[in-house]
């Protein structure tokens, strides 16, 4: 988008429009593992549960000038709140300068704010709710209809591939070591990436997934505590004694995989060069 076009101000629009969202995102994020309405009661202060003025609900700017605190028991705010709103912000100036004013953007942004979400309740509670992956599947299949989109074809087949790998992976995976590996919620969050990408987003979603994963997952048994339990397993039965240990270690560590999935999603959406050249109809 060019600036003469009035592309900046539109951009500027854009992120004002994305950080309100965030701040609903933080709502969501919030109250969704709770099973509270999203809707009642109004915003409150989680220590005290003085309701939320508007003056003090305004996206980024509230938490600067409340300096980070409850106006009425002085309670610190998390760094969280406006960080989740830049970074919604973030997503729609980035769907925007990418698509344009369309629908395509309005999809791309929804889809990725979503991603946002879940990643957000992932790390938090080791769960995505359905009540994101299973209305977006639905959105991701209705919105391949839209013109310069996907086709419906590669949306179905995207949801069904997506949906059905990773339920092979976790089924397997659980037969041979008796250890729920991967939850269904991973499962339906793949399907609702192959229906907003279709099909062929898959197997690059998968790959960068699984690779991240592996380095997070390395970086948590390496680092901190669990480098101070391998030198102490190292010092107690020997150096042959460290390969077993960090290989029963590995099946105990709990690394969410639904933010992974979704910097594989980001990145299938705006490098389309990733994924598979063929399509279905």
């Amino acid at each position: 988008m060019r600036a003469e076009d009035g592309g900046w101000l539109l951009l500027g629009l854009a992120f004002v429009v994305g950080a309100c969202v965030g701040s609903f995102l933080n709502v969501c994020i919030y109250r969704l593992p709770e099973d509270e309405s999203l809707v009642r009661p109004g915003s409150r202060c989680s220590r005290c549960g003085t309701p939320i003025a508007w003056r003090d609900n305004i996206p980024l700017l509230s938490w600067l000038l409340l300096a980070a605190r409850c106006r009425a028991c002085r309670a610190p705010i998390s760094a969280r709140y406006p960080l989740v709103e830049a970074a919604t912000g973030g997503l729609a100036v980035l769907a925007l300068a990418r698509f344009g004013p369309s629908a395509e953007a309005a999809v791309a942004f929804l889809f990725t704010a979503a991603l946002l979400l879940v990643t957000f309740i992932d790390l938090d509670h080791r769960f995505i709710p359905d009540e994101v992956s299973l209305p977006g599947i639905v959105v991701g299949l209705g919105a391949a209809f839209l013109p310069g989109r996907i086709g419906p074809l590669d949306a179905l087949a995207g949801t069904i591939l997506g949906g059905g790998v990773l339920w092979a992976v976790a089924w397997t995976y659980e037969r041979l070591t008796g250890v729920e590996g991967m939850g269904f919620g991973d499962v339906k969050l793949l399907a609702m990436i192959g229906a907003f990408l279709g099909w062929q987003a898959i197997p690059v979603v998968l790959v960068v997934a699984s690779l991240t994963g592996s380095l997070a997952g390395l970086a948590v048994l390496f680092t901190g505590r669990g480098r101070w339990r391998m030198r102490r397993v190292a010092h107690r039965l020997g150096a042959g004694a460290v390969l077993p240990f960090v290989r029963r270690a590995a099946r105990r560590t709990e690394i969410p995989f639904g933010p992974f999935l979704a910097l594989g999603a980001v990145l299938a959406l705006y490098r389309p060069a990733l994924t598979v050249p063929w399509r279905l109809g």
